[in-house]
């Protein structure tokens, strides 16, 4: 069926809307034009302009070829990369022939090793398929509740007060939700930072109304709690927040029991707020044995389910630390004033609406849990901790560093490795994808252009059968010996 004239004229309009800029066709016949229009109604569009138009919006999606990736990093510095003047590869291209992953239901494609978004299975991607349905029919909240009933056992609570959330959105939402529902305009905030993501947890805080002060450590190490404890004794905060393992640098903080222990010594009203988003899932956190007041994570690492869902648990205490605020939160999407019934009727299988889930990544969050308690916690943190002995061990004999200096600091869900000196992560990366393997650049802004990251989490490192971690060693040590081959090192 042929389009309508308002149709066409909806479509006119909205290109006038995208490229408002651009200049109408040059005609050579502009009387003859006038005349024409005087009797004839004017076309809608021209083809000719449509088309032009049409190609200037796809210089947006178009491809780029493989050997022209932007690294994927907020940092300008990391986008150096040269422009290539090759074709996009062929199907005798090397990172086409050389795929890495390919499974029943996956076509052959680059191992994804970064620290997340990581690989997933294909019971979980398959999950992703789900046909559609009603988020408050009975099939569906069903299988919320078994996605919160199974989020108590992952973060290993067994207390009624305790209360998981799970809501569409990136782990960063977690941040807003603890400073929107947990802190109140004024109130002091203490961040340990080991990297990025404490900035970035501070800066949150801060837009809320939070005074925040981060314990800096260098690069690669991590406040001790002699200095916690001297930091805590100077005010009294309502908050403090610990990055289990930070992503941008790989440093993983060891001691949260002994953390705890100590806040409850020397700051007892203190909440402590455990970053766990490249943690939960592979590194232990026993959430009611060392009085974790807040976890947060993200679906997208350890726990491996496609992104897209916040995930927090919060204990008794903090949930009456909300309950007793002074001034309602200052949010509305994350507040737990809307979120908390939802939640607690979906876990108890009655249907509830704030607002709409992903039934989809419920499902594959359903699904994925489903995987990581089919074996005890225990085996899951022992195999993560020895693949991230073994790559650790290959990376030192290859003579490469880590951001990390001390060993207990070193996180089991990645590694962030050091380039030899003269060696950009923009240059040393697209190599690696030629290899079927695809790392992370550096996300420190002090030092980002000068390491990698390599995670290796979940089905990658509990599927025995992948063999994604041994190829992606493979690639490293081939990549290595072709960048000092070429810079002469």
């Amino acid at each position: 069926m042929a389009p309508s004239s308002s149709s066409h004229s909806s479509s006119k309009h909205m290109q006038d809307r995208v490229c408002p800029q651009l200049p109408r066709p040059n005609n050579t016949s502009s009387s003859a034009t006038a005349a024409a229009a005087s009797s004839t109604p004017a076309p809608t569009a021209s083809p000719s302009l449509a088309t032009s138009r049409l190609s200037l919006l796809s210089n947006h999606f178009r491809h780029r070829p493989l050997d022209n990736l932007e690294l994927n990093t907020p940092y300008s510095t990391e986008r150096n990369f040269v422009t290539s003047t090759k074709p996009p590869p062929t199907s005798s291209h090397p990172a086409l022939r050389r795929m890495a992953t390919k499974t029943p239901s996956q076509p052959a494609h680059p191992s994804v090793l970064i620290p997340g978004p990581i690989e997933y299975s294909d019971d979980v991607l398959n999950s992703m398929s789900h046909y559609s349905e009603s988020h408050v029919g009975a099939p569906f909240v069903a299988t919320f509740s078994s996605a919160l009933t199974q989020l108590r056992q992952l973060f290993q609570t067994t207390s009624p007060s305790s209360q998981p959330f799970v809501i569409s959105g990136s782990g960063t939402l977690g941040w807003d939700q603890v400073a929107a529902n947990l802190a109140e305009p004024g109130d002091e905030v203490l961040v340990l930072h080991t990297g990025y993501f404490a900035d970035s947890f501070a800066d949150c805080f801060a837009i809320y109304g939070s005074k925040p002060t981060q314990l800096k450590a260098p690069i690669g190490e991590r406040p001790s709690l002699q200095q916690v404890e001297e930091e805590l004794k100077k005010k009294t905060y309502k908050i403090l927040t610990v990055t289990h393992v930070d992503t941008s640098t790989g440093v993983l903080y060891p001691e949260i029991k002994e953390l705890i222990a100590l806040v409850r010594k020397v700051s007892p009203s203190t909440l402590v707020v455990v970053d766990g988003v490249c943690s939960v899932g592979a590194e232990d956190l026993q959430f009611d044995a060392w009085d974790v007041d807040v976890a947060i994570t993200a679906s997208q690492k350890a726990i491996g389910c496609p992104a897209g869902l916040s995930i927090i648990m919060a204990s008794g205490r903090a949930m009456q630390v909300f309950e007793s605020r002074k001034v309602p939160p200052n949010s509305y999407f994350a507040s737990w004033k809307n979120w908390t019934p939802i939640m607690r009727n979906y876990e108890a299988k009655k249907p509830s609406y704030f607002a709409t889930p992903s039934p989809q990544l419920i499902h594959a969050l359903d699904t994925a849990l489903k995987q990581i308690l089919a074996k005890p916690l225990s085996e899951r943190f022992e195999r993560h901790k020895a693949v991230s002995q073994k790559v650790k061990q290959r990376v030192e004999s290859l003579g490469l560093k880590q951001l990390p200096k001390a060993k207990e600091d070193q996180a089991s869900t990645m590694t962030a490795i050091w380039l030899p000196e003269g060696v950009l992560a923009a240059e040393f990366l697209p190599g690696l994808l030629n290899r079927g393997i695809v790392f992370a650049g550096g996300l420190h802004k002090e030092v980002a252009t000068k390491y990698i990251r390599f995670g290796h989490m979940s089905v990658s490192v509990m599927d025995h059968e992948r063999m994604d971690i041994d190829k992606a060693l493979d690639a490293l040590g081939e990549r290595l010996s072709e960048v000092k081959k070429e810079k002469g090192m």
